[in-house]
C-alpha cells in the first residue's frame, strides 16, 4: 500500500510510533522526529531502517526546519506529536496553554509548511495526515486548551486541503477517541474514570492503536485519491451521539 513511499511522522511513542513501524512493514522508508531519546531509541530497536531524528518541535520554525531538512524528499506525512494537560479551565496556566498551542497547532503548521513546499516543488503530489482528537468536536471536561488546539488542526486541515489540492497534495485529519496505548492504558485504566466516557461511546470500548493507524495508512495511500478536507473520526461513535 506504501511500497516506495517515503513517509515523515512526528512523535515517536504511541500511535506515532506505530505508525512509523506499519508504514515500514508496507515498503515505505520511513523518517521519524521526536523530542525523546529514550522512545526513538526504543522504536530504532524495534526497526533499524526508520530515520531517527531527535528535535523539540515545540522551539519554533528554525528548529522545525532544521529537523525537516535533514528528511529529504517526502510523499506523506503524519503530524502526530501532541501534548496533552487535562485540566479545569480556569486553573489553567499560561505555561500550559503556551505549551499545548505550541506543539498541537503551531508545529503542526510549520511541519506542513515545511513539507508541502517540498511537496510543491517535487511536483509529484503527495498526502499529509493530520492527528487530531474527538476533542475538537465535542466539549469534554478539562480539555479546554486541548479542544481548543484540535479544533484549530481540523480547520488548519480544510485550508490545506484548499490551497494544496491543485497541486495534488490531499490533507485530512482522523480524530480518534481514547487510544489505549500505553499511556492510554495507564491513564484510563480506572473503571470510575473511564466509566463516563465509555458511557457515551456506542461501541462501549475505547480504540485498540491499531485501529488508529489502519485509516492513517489508508489516508496515506493511493487508494484514497479522492478524499481531502476530511474530519475522520475513529472514536466507536462518540461524536454521532
Amino acid at each position: 500500500m506504501l511500497s516506495g513511499k517515503r513517509i515523515l511522522v512526528t512523535g515517536a511513542s504511541g500511535i506515532g510510533g506505530a505508525v512509523c513501524l506499519a508504514a515500514a512493514k508496507e515498503g515505505a522508508h520511513v523518517a521519524v522526529i521526536s523530542k525523546s531519546s529514550g522512545s526513538l531509541e526504543a522504536l530504532g530497536k524495534q526497526n533499524s531502517n526508520i530515520q531517527l531524528i531527535q528535535a523539540d518541535l515545540g522551539e519554533g520554525l528554525d528548529a522545525i526546519r532544521k529537523a525537516v531538512s535533514q528528511v529529504g524528499h517526502v510523499d506523506g506525512l503524519v503530524n502526530n506529536a501532541a501534548v496533552a494537560d487535562i485540566l479545569p479551565f480556569v486553573e489553567v496556566t499560561e505555561e500550559s496553554y503556551d505549551k499545548q498551542m505550541d506543539v498541537n497547532v503551531k508545529a503542526v503548521f510549520f511541519v506542513g509548511q515545511c513539507v508541502a513546499k517540498a511537496m510543491v516543488e517535487q511536483k509529484g503530489g503527495g498526502a499529509i495526515v493530520n492527528v487530531s482528537s474527538q476533542a475538537s468536536m465535542r466539549a469534554i471536561s478539562g480539555h479546554s486548551v486541548y479542544g481548543t488546539s484540535k479544533g484549530a488542526v481540523d480547520n488548519l486541515t480544510r485550508v490545506m486541503a484548499l490551497e494544496l489540492g491543485p497541486h495534488k497534495i490531499r490533507v485530512n485529519s482522523v480524530n480518534p477517541t481514547v487510544v489505549l496505548t500505553a499511556m492510554g492504558r495507564e491513564n484510563w485504566s480506572d473503571p470510575a474514570v473511564a466509566k463516563p466516557m465509555l458511557d457515551h461511546i456506542p461501541l462501549g470500548r475505547f480504540a485498540e492503536v491499531s485501529e488508529v493507524v489502519d485509516p492513517i495508512l489508508y489516508l496515506l495511500s493511493d487508494r484514497s485519491t479522492m478524499i481531502t478536507g476530511t474530519m475522520l473520526p475513529v472514536d466507536g461513535g462518540f461524536t454521532a451521539c
